[in-house]
Order: C-alpha cells, then sequence, then structure tokens
C-alpha cells in the first residue's frame, strides 16, 4: 500500500527541507494545500472550475473543494510511491473528512510524524535568520560569516531579515501552532499512528529518525 505521510511542526522546525529529503529516499511526493489548488486552477479540473469560481467571488475554498483537488492529484501515477502532506489537514474535522477519502481509495494515513521543538529554543533560531541577496542563510549565533558583514558565498553585503522573523512574532506563532495543532495530535495519537521525533538535533539525525519511522510502517 501506498504511504501517507503528514508532517506536523511549527514554523521553522523544517518540515520542508525533511519532506524533500524524504522525497529523495523513498521516492515519496510532498503534497502541499496551495500547490495543489494553484495547480488544479491552471489545469482547468472539475476541482479546479470549483475554486476558480469561488476564489474569483472572494469567498475561501470549502474542504470539500480541497478534498476534491487532493482527490484528483491521487489519482495522477507519479504518486504510485506514496505522498507526503504538507498544510492539510489543520483540524480534526478534515482529518476525518481526508480518513474517509483514502478509505474509499483503498488507502490510510500511515503516518502523523510530529516534529517536537523546544519552543525556547525555536524562538531563538527563527529570529536570529538574515540571508544575503544571493541567497545564502546565516544566523547571529550558529551561523555567522567569516567576514562581519560580507558574504561567504558572493561577498556581497545586502543582507535582509524577514520582518516576522522576531522573538515576539515567532512565539506567537508557535502559540497559535501548539493550540491549533493539539487536536491533531490528539486525532492522530487516538488512531494509533502518531509518531513523534525530536526536531531540535542535526538535520541529518533527524533525517535519519524519520526514515527509520517511514520504512517501519511501509514496511
Amino acid at each position: 500500500m501506498a504511504a501517507v505521510l503528514i508532517l506536523l511542526g511549527p514554523p521553522g522546525a523544517g518540515k520542508g527541507t525533511q519532506a524533500r529529503m524524504l522525497e529523495e529516499d523513498f521516492g515519496l511526493i510532498q503534497l502541499s494545500t496551495g500547490d495543489m489548488l494553484r495547480a488544479a486552477v491552471a489545469s482547468g479540473s472539475a476541482a479546479g472550475t470549483q475554486a476558480r469560481a469561488v476564489m474569483a467571488a472572494g469567498g475561501l475554498v470549502s474542504d470539500e473543494i480541497v478534498l476534491a483537488i487532493l482527490a484528483e492529484r491521487m489519482a495522477q501515477p507519479d504518486v504510485a510511491n506514496g505522498i507526503i502532506l504538507d498544510g492539510f489537514p489543520r483540524t480534526s474535522a478534515q482529518a476525518a473528512a481526508l480518513d474517509a477519502l483514502l478509505a474509499d481509495a483503498g488507502l490510510r494515513v500511515t503516518a502523523a510524524i510530529s516534529l517536537e521543538v523546544d519552543d525556547a529554543a525555536m524562538v531563538a533560531r527563527v529570529s536570529g535568520r538574515y540571508t544575503c541577496a544571493c541567497g545564502e542563510g546565516y544566523h547571529d549565533e550558529f551561523k555567522r560569516p567569516a567576514v562581519l558583514g560580507v558574504c561567504d558565498k558572493c561577498g556581497g553585503s545586502d543582507f535582509k531579515r524577514r520582518a516576522d522573523d522576531n522573538a515576539e512574532t515567532v512565539g506567537e506563532r508557535l502559540k497559535a501552532y501548539h493550540a491549533q495543532t493539539a487536536p491533531l495530535i490528539a486525532y492522530y495519537e487516538g488512531k494509533g499512528v502518531l509518531e513523534r521525533i525530536d526536531a531540535m538535533g542535526e538535520i541529518a539525525d533527524i533525517r535519519g529518525g524519520l526514515g527509520a519511522i517511514v520504512a517501519g510502517v511501509s514496511a
């Protein structure tokens, strides 16, 4: 049976990085709700046409339309090995609807993996980030350029910080994440498919831990 993975974790926990590695290691496809929505609208599919009409009227795309778009996407051959869901579900009601959709296709969520973080450390990690205009990333504490104010990669000095990468905003995002995600944690724990992994370690170690989980549930 094809794997269906859900990655849970706050902004900055490394979900995107780890999802790309899982794609490489297991031939899975990461499905982002936003990307699927844009592709469906552009393709003119049945669900995409519905979504276009709702968006044109200034409305919010319903869960039913999102699920229809997901069903269309899962019918495509490139997802035969399995998928990683990014950004959906966000509520217990969406999780239950997803279970029903998967059951119709003879599938189920094989693992919901919670990337566990230390909130104080996450504030320090995210609020210290800045980027050179060339794309190279740095951090006030963990990754400084060899020469202060000069990019190691391009030699430039045009550095920028995201406006929302500050301690107060990051702290509020973490609070909101925990409040919104706690019901999902309980939902998947009740289903017996919740896995937890320490996301504060080295990227390679997290990759290995995730790989072991995925290999175990896919066996």
